[in-house]
């Protein structure tokens, strides 16, 4: 059984989601930024196509000796006998049992469907939320699914807790009795008529299947997209999507692993800049303090519908703007967090904040938004390696990778949608929808032998498997 305690003693070692090796804060200045494809590492290969051992098909490409196989594809029929829901994204392993890998998945879906699941036990009238999949490692096979959470809207990412739950973020701020004064464009979207709730919150989530679900409203009401804990102290880090202005933000609960019982919202400044979104030197600590927001609950600025409200209070308190914020993970007393499209390029941004010195250093910067760019969801392989998934801007001129970083190596190819992919399986046209698509929700097993990732469209999740030991993921 993978190590874990209770809500009051936390994890020291973490779940292998936020697993791998400590760095130095300056050993990462050595790494070039990005403008190529990521290369295959030398002790790993070249990626080939390898055929899919449940539909046959050559969906990835990965290093020679590797093996995968799809499971809970979109509309599926769920262990619960819930149709398997679409836009899978953030997701993590939250427990771990005799081989029995437990995983929570987010689904970024909007107001129009109606919510998944039971619609007694859902938030809303809205189509978010996530499901519970379990896989057998020790036999190779997928086991139970069913749905845990209904009625949220635009679960973008998220995170694994010490305790064994998953934190579900909404993208989406929205508030029905503002909804009159108008919003962004993004809100136009989400096809909100029959909302009668607002959204834009985190949603703590049990894997056992639905309960009656509550947003901590005490973190916030703004464009969240994944948190990451401190094991030891139990602080919440967490980004936001949104632009042209984002926070990196800290939430510092009143009781340890109660999240519920309330807290303090923080967003991080550093000395001497507004912001951190161009010209940002690569490999040089910056200093860095917290200011508090006020109202976490102002989700607008005033008489608007515009979802800034938390992200202003920040900023008008002195804290720093980013752009586009996506994924988040803390391992060894740092937070490493993404920015899909901060840099000169616009196109990414990796960052490491050192806790305890309280040093921000931007560790990578992806420089042409026609190669490997839009870093996303994150995790440290058992390894060492920073393992990322690409959400590329530029996302229909290719398949997308998932692509590891490291001090030593830079960045690294692992997995590709295979560009020359053709079929159809489960009634899903793959070259229309998984060419097309970022990688989401990438984890480990706790003996790191099984890598579990999301590629959004269509909506299925993959267990690689293979010769890990040759290399560095």
């Amino acid at each position: 059984m993978m190590a874990r305690t209770g809500r009051r003693g936390f994890l020291k070692h973490g779940l292998i989601a936020a697993g791998g090796l400590g760095l130095g804060l300056t050993a990462w200045s050595r790494i070039a930024g990005g403008g190529t494809p990521p290369v295959f590492h030398k002790a790993l290969g070249p990626l080939a196509p390898v055929n899919d051992q449940t539909s046959g098909l050559p969906i990835l490409n990965l290093p020679q000796g590797f093996q995968y196989q799809s499971f809970a594809w979109a509309g599926e029929t769920l262990g619960d006998g819930y149709p398997s829901p679409s836009s899978c994204d953030g997701m993590g392993v939250v427990k771990e049992e005799h081989g029995i890998v437990t995983l929570v998945r987010n689904h970024e879906l909007r107001g129009s469907s109606g919510p998944i699941g039971d619609p007694e036990k859902a938030w809303d009238n809205t189509g978010g939320g996530t499901t519970t999949l379990k896989f057998d490692t020790v036999r190779g096979r997928p086991l139970d699914s069913l749905i845990s959470l209904g009625g949220t809207l635009n679960n973008c990412a998220g995170g694994v807790t010490p305790w064994g739950t998953w934190l579900s973020c909404e993208e989406a701020p929205m508030t029905p009795a503002l909804r009159h004064l108008g919003g962004d464009s993004r809100q136009k979207l989400w096809r909100l008529k029959d909302a009668r709730k607002s959204h834009g919150y985190v949603f703590e989530v049990r894997p056992e299947g639905e309960q009656n679900p509550r947003p901590i409203k005490a973190m916030g009401q703004f464009y969240h997209e994944a948190t990451a804990i401190d094991p030891d102290s139990g602080v919440v880090y967490m980004t936001e999507d949104k632009a042209p202005y984002a926070g990196f933000y800290r939430y510092l609960p009143d009781v340890p692993g109660q999240l519920h019982q309330g807290g303090k919202l923080q967003m991080l400044r550093v000395e001497g800049r507004n912001e951190l979104i161009r010209s940002v030197p690569r490999g040089k600590p910056m200093a860095t303090d917290w200011v508090d927001i006020a109202d976490p609950g102002q989700g607008h600025a005033a008489r608007t519908h515009d979802g800034a409200g938390v992200v202003n209070q920040g900023l008008l308190a002195g804290a720093t703007a980013f752009l586009s914020l996506e994924g988040c993970i803390f391992h060894d007393g740092i937070v490493y967090f993404t920015s899909k499209a901060g840099g000169e390029a616009g196109a990414g941004q990796v960052f490491r904040l050192d806790i305890a010195q309280g040093l921000l250093e931007l560790i990578y910067e992806a420089t042409d938004r026609n190669s490997f760019s839009g870093p996303d969801n994150i995790v440290f392989s058992p390894r060492g390696s920073l393992m990322i998934c690409e959400d590329r801007l530029g996302m229909f001129t290719k398949a997308q990778y998932i692509a590891g970083l490291s001090e030593l190596d830079g960045l690294f190819a692992f997995c590709q949608v295979n560009p020359d992919l053709k079929g159809t399986y489960k009634g899903h046209n793959l070259s229309r929808t998984a060419l097309s698509s970022e990688w989401a929700g990438v984890c480990f097993s706790a003996d790191g032998q099984w890598m579990f990732v999301n590629l959004y469209n269509p909506g299925v999740t993959f267990a690689i498997s293979g010769p890990w030991q040759d290399g560095p993921v």
